[in-house]
């Protein structure tokens, strides 16, 4: 049975100085494992802290979310083990090599088989030559490659991207793009993107935009998470 998560009439605030914004309210959003979202809206939007609610790493200023697993209701800050990441700045760890940037979410779970798979990984997003190289030696495509190879390394149910093709020209963003989808289709992972690309966001299956508070559908297809 594929896992799911729900926001229920979800709303995020902030108070600065004496004024509280509020980003959007009672929005209401189901991301199915398997399938593929895309997110829009202009920058301030609320975009990146809707995606952080929806990955459970931080919680709704009022409403909830849950994760259904095997059937199972959990809260959604059960949901970490099962999810990966993508940051429009990379995120690797300078002193590491592409191969150990990989590994080390294995390594820290105690995996036996960490430089394996994380070989194996860097291999399916065209990396296997460059795997002995620091960050700093790869260019801007080859380390978003290596943190889309960390993300997925340990197979999660949900991947969430934020701005993944942002600091990419188009010619990688493309490339980028397709290993993203594909990756996410072959493991039966959720993807959930966030980005100012129309090219990127027509790739996901559903789309959506947040402006002013506002969580609109952008396509015909019902109010779940694009298939990836």
């Amino acid at each position: 049975m594929p896992s799911y998560i729900e926001l229920k009439n979800a709303s995020q605030s902030f108070q600065t100085n004496d004024t509280q914004v509020t980003l959007f309210n009672n929005l209401n959003l189901t991301v199915h494992q398997g399938e593929s979202y895309a997110i829009t809206g202009p920058s301030g939007a609320g975009k990146s802290s809707l995606l952080t609610l929806i990955s459970g790493l931080e919680q709704p200023s009022t409403g909830h979310g849950v994760y259904v697993n095997a059937g199972q209701s959990k809260a959604l800050s059960e949901l970490r083990s099962d999810i990966g990441f993508i940051f429009q700045q990379f995120h690797l760890l300078p002193e590491l090599t592409a191969l150990n940037n990989v590994a080390l979410p294995l390594k820290l779970r105690g995996d036996k088989d960490a430089i394996k798979k994380a070989t194996a990984w860097l291999s399916k997003v065209g990396l296997n030559d460059r795997i002995n190289h620091k960050p700093s030696e790869l260019s801007g495509g080859e380390q978003q490659r290596v943190a889309i190879a960390r993300a997925l390394v340990f197979q999660p149910k949900f991947i969430f991207a934020d701005e993944p093709t942002g600091n990419l020209d188009q010619k990688c963003a493309i490339e980028i793009a397709d290993i993203l989808f594909t990756c996410c289709q072959e493991n039966n992972a959720a993807l959930v993107v966030v980005t100012h690309s129309d090219a990127l966001a027509n790739r996901a299956t559903h789309q959506f935009s947040l402006i002013d508070g506002q969580f609109n559908q952008q396509s015909n297809q019902t109010l779940e998470v694009a298939s990836c």
